[in-house]
């Protein structure tokens, strides 16, 4: 107990220059067994350090003292401290110890799962999320745990502040798997389904040496996605997916995908009115729904309100003789917010471009592309010529 005391003290007074925090840390990483073998010990002492002067030192006595299993009843009590050091710890501190912090908020998870509350857990995430990106760009490893509670807590707005940023840095490969997969499905929540199946392609079309199963989720739903937003669906992936999706992902079933599979038959429906948009100008409820088979003019007049509404075609309907008059997009693209959302639009295809071209350079000097390019080449040129048929060259040509 007195060398924790010992600790507390060193705590409190080197946890102010970058220099002192640095010479904490490695005190920290010494004693960091110990305060493993007694963690009860903790208890009383994370009271005398203040999770936002002494962020460092006080997570490390939290990873200690929350490492063991907890019950039900323990995940209450703890769930308000993990929160409270999460808000307001400082990010610069806890970036010397990036594997303690994510352990830490990985418990804070895992404990408002076991209570069955994720509500509880997203705004912290949020904030430890932000806390451990070095950029807006950098996808950490918390960000699919942030996006699990968002998904299961259907906070799905919170969600998308998150998946508005653009990515260029990832650690783990698996991080990007969960973070697209979970961003398409909160996509698919808001009925976001471009957002959607941008997501869920990244997940299908990235490398891979093996099949795995989160690739394989992401395929069903992007099958069940195209055909609600496009009507229709492609079976071939595109040439840059890997040969293990290329290979593997052919059978498609509708294992927990009911839900998507009804809004699938309403989005035909759909598709089938927006055709007719492109044929008729004036058409009854009746005959619209004869052509696209639905069950009475009323059903077919639910469809046509519900598409005005959600912006999906232009059309007034006549009450009075049940008929349905198609129009044309009365958007003009000369109002100031048209022009600015497409000032907006350009600007950031253009940040875009100049990252793609930077990736692009460094990519060009990366020794281990350009081996495998040489060796490729050299493969394609022994295929296309017989090296015996050609004469000796001499190396040295006199001049």
């Amino acid at each position: 107990m007195g060398s924790i005391e010992n600790l507390v003290t060193q705590i409190q007074g080197l946890s102010g220059s970058i220099d002192d925090i640095a010479h904490l840390h490695n005190i920290l990483k010494v004693a960091d067994e110990s305060l493993h073998a007694e963690p009860s010990a903790l208890s009383s002492v994370l009271d005398q350090v203040d999770p936002a002067k002494h962020s460092l030192g006080y997570l490390y006595f939290l990873e200690a003292f929350t490492s063991g299993p907890v019950s039900k009843e323990q995940a209450l009590t703890l769930i308000p401290i993990l929160a409270r050091f999460i808000n307001c710890c400082d990010a610069q501190q806890i970036r010397f110890a990036p594997d303690k912090f994510v352990s830490v908020c990985k418990r804070f998870k895992d404990h408002v799962l076991l209570i069955e509350s994720p509500l509880r857990g997203v705004s912290p995430m949020r904030a430890a999320v932000r806390k451990l990106q070095t950029t807006s760009e950098h996808l950490t490893t918390l960000h699919p745990d942030f996006l699990l509670l968002c998904l299961l807590s259907k906070s799905y707005n919170i969600g998308l502040s998150v998946l508005e940023d653009d990515i260029f840095d990832v650690d783990q490969p698996r991080d990007l798997f969960l973070y697209c997969y979970y961003g398409g499905m909160i996509c698919i929540g808001q009925k976001r389904f471009r957002k959607a199946l941008e997501l869920l392609h990244n997940v299908v079309t990235a490398p891979m040496n093996t099949i795995n199963a989160i690739a394989v989720e992401a395929y069903k739903k992007y099958i069940l996605v195209s055909l609600i937003h496009y009507g229709q669906f492609s079976t071939s992936l595109p040439k840059y997916a890997s040969s293990a999706a290329q290979r593997n992902l052919k059978n498609f079933c509708q294992d927990k995908n009911l839900g998507l599979v009804k809004q699938v038959v309403s989005s035909m429906y759909k598709h089938n009115i927006q055709r007719l948009t492109q044929t008729y100008l004036t058409l009854s409820l009746q005959d619209i729904a004869n052509t696209v088979q639905l069950g009475s003019p009323k059903e077919a007049e639910m469809h046509v309100l519900q598409m005005i509404q959600d912006g999906e075609i232009f059309a007034t309907i006549n009450q009075k003789d049940g008929m349905v008059r198609f129009l044309e997009d009365p958007e003009q693209y000369k109002t100031c917010q048209m022009i600015e959302h497409i000032d907006s639009s350009i600007q950031r295809i253009m940040t875009l471009s100049r990252k793609l071209n930077a990736m692009d350079e460094l990519m060009s000097y990366d020794p281990l592309y350009l081996s495998k390019v040489l060796f490729t080449q050299v493969g394609r040129e022994r295929q296309r010529f017989d090296f015996d048929d050609f004469d000796t060259v001499p190396q040295k040509f006199p001049i």
